[in-house]
């Protein structure tokens, strides 16, 4: 049995269970099961076996003669579950959290934000939520594009499977401007990035450990196949040191310093919103000051150094200030040109 099936299947049980209101045969429980995480075959004593074990511990899961066959559900006892005591205060926080993940639009973890959303506001008295509804129309959060990930769905559900078990996973990758590939990876986890997801995998035939880890980004993929192959994940990896190393999404175990040399205003912006945790910056005599951040590629870079136009120049290394010399250069013959 591959490592955590048994306890994956059981988990994907109880929220099929918890979302039917009228109960599930065990077939109905057995194609939902093969579907949601991507099986290839399921036995349907499986399946009985998991809801016998869920009983075992301590679930109330019921079942009923229908016309169409014996069901499941769950019992009463297990309807208090999400009972919750909360504040109009903590209404508001849970509400601007969940506008902030609008980006998971189209996938389960969505489903799971909108089923615990209508769980809380179904549970709260009528005088909670009404203080929430009052004072939540005083904040507005936007700024993230809407987009959905809906038409990956399947694809994400196989990467998460791959993940929970370790599988290695191919996937049919199209770069921008590139034709599509065919790449073997190793699933370590997933990142939310401006409205993107990325799938942070190691790319196996990079002998260099410091260099296997890549971000692929789930709108460029175009098939995912979870294989009867497994791997071992290197325990040294921490996702969330590894993710916060850089200003931006790139990859890559060393980051590079970079140092900028900003104006009195773009010090200012920049102070007020930093790029990253760890920046520095120096102040100058004439009110500049000279910005030192981690950056894992140029085209991390080049984008909030060109938003600030004139007020902003990349001192070194070489490498970062050619790119945006670079960049530069093209806008203004571009820009050099008449209009047609």
């Amino acid at each position: 049995m591959a490592r955590n099936e048994q306890l994956i299947r059981q988990h994907k049980l109880l929220q099929l269970l918890e979302y039917s209101r009228f109960g599930r045969t065990l077939d109905e429980l057995r194609a939902d099961l093969v579907a949601d995480l991507g099986l290839s075959t399921l036995h349907e004593r499986t399946v009985r076996r998991d809801v016998e074990a869920l009983q075992a511990a301590g679930f109330d899961i019921q079942n009923d003669t229908v016309e169409r066959g014996k069901v499941y559900k769950l019992g009463p006892n297990n309807t208090g579950v999400h009972e919750i005591g909360i504040s109009a205060t903590e209404l508001i926080a849970l509400s601007i959290g969940r506008e902030l993940l609008y980006p998971l639009i189209g996938t389960q973890y969505w489903r799971g934000i909108e089923s615990f959303w209508n769980k809380v506001q179904e549970s709260v008295p009528n005088g909670v939520f009404d203080h929430y509804s009052r004072y939540r129309k005083t904040l507005h959060v936007f700024g993230s594009p809407q987009k959905s990930y809906e038409k990956q769905e399947g694809m994400l559900k196989t990467v998460h499977r791959a993940i929970l078990e370790h599988r290695v996973v191919e996937i049919e990758y199209e770069s921008v401007g590139k034709p599509a590939t065919t790449r073997r990876v190793e699933p370590y986890g997933l990142a939310v990035y401006q409205s993107s997801i990325y799938v942070v995998a190691a790319a196996p035939e990079v002998e260099d450990p410091a260099d296997r880890l890549r971000h692929w980004k789930l709108d460029r993929f175009r098939h995912a196949t979870a294989l009867d192959e497994y791997f071992k994940p290197d325990p040294n990896v921490d996702l969330s040191e590894h993710l916060g190393k850089s200003i931006g999404i790139f990859s890559g175990e060393e980051p590079t310093l970079v140092r900028i040399r900003l104006g009195q205003r773009a010090a200012a912006w920049v102070r007020e919103d930093p790029w990253h945790p760890e920046q520095k910056l120096e102040a100058q005599d004439d009110g500049a000051a000279v910005l030192t951040v981690p950056v894992s590629h140029p085209r991390e870079v080049l984008p909030k150094v060109l938003s600030l136009g004139a007020d902003a120049e990349v001192l070194e290394p070489v490498s970062f200030r050619e790119a945006v010399a670079n960049s530069v250069r093209e806008m203004a013959s571009a820009y050099g040109t008449t209009s047609g």
